[in-house]
């Protein structure tokens, strides 16, 4: 049996781990909001999906979260008028990223919240080893 504190700590570094790649992809989500095609019918910055999974750690017995995959929305692009842009066609519109900003401000104050709560819970359980090693001196 593995110790629960070390544990604690192996699942919570794998969650800051998992939200940090997170924040990663919204922020470059984020960055390519408005980033076009360079001529007339090329496709914008496509927004980047990340996916996690459960792994069963045997040293740990615990699960852990891992980042399974970064992928591309399927979402289809939107269509602004703006005639004098290099990458407008014949008709006047630009091909413009899949990326709502608003989803993924919201996107990013959840990660945020659960980098900061797996945090406590690392700080927490230091807090117990260090209190644990104290009793012992005694």
């Amino acid at each position: 049996m593995s110790d629960p504190l070390a544990a604690t700590l192996q699942i919570s570094g794998a969650g800051l781990r998992a939200q940090s790649e997170r924040l990663r992809v919204v922020s470059e989500n984020l960055a390519n909001a408005r980033s076009t095609g360079e001529a007339a019918g090329d496709d914008p910055y496509q927004r980047k999906t990340i996916t996690f999974e459960s792994e069963f750690s045997r040293a740990y017995e615990a699960n852990l979260v891992s980042v399974k995959g970064i992928g591309a929305d399927k979402a289809p692009f939107t269509v602004e008028y703006d005639p004098g842009h290099p990458a407008a066609d014949e008709n006047g519109y630009v091909k413009m990223p899949n990326v709502n900003t608003l989803l993924e401000l919201a996107d990013m104050r959840e990660t945020n919240r659960s980098y900061e709560a797996n945090l406590k819970v690392m700080t927490q359980a230091r807090e117990m080893v260090m209190r644990h090693i104290d009793l012992l001196r005694n």
